[in-house]
């Protein structure tokens, strides 16, 4: 499932990520995007690795209050969702 992953993620655009965050009732500002995009080109193997590392409160200074809680609750419930396949 890793090798699947790596492959996803070396290929992940920006476009991709403003998608996916849209789709999920997240409108990500410029800096907001840039920020996600580069944080998870950086850091996903590692988040994979041990998803209760990741501790959004960090970064809430890179998003809108509302934008943060939603972010916090769309990783909440993938990981839930996921936890079994990693």
């Amino acid at each position: 499932m890793y090798n699947i992953i790596e492959r996803y993620m070396e290929k992940l655009t920006k476009e991709q990520v403003e998608s996916f965050a849209l789709h999920n009732n997240i409108v990500l500002s410029e800096e907001e995007l840039d920020f996600t995009y580069q944080f998870v080109k950086k850091n996903w193997a590692t988040v994979i690795a041990n998803p209760s590392s990741l501790n959004l409160d960090r970064y809430k200074d890179k998003f809108s209050e509302e934008n943060l809680i939603k972010i916090k609750k769309l990783f909440k419930e993938y990981s839930i969702r996921y936890k079994n396949y990693l």
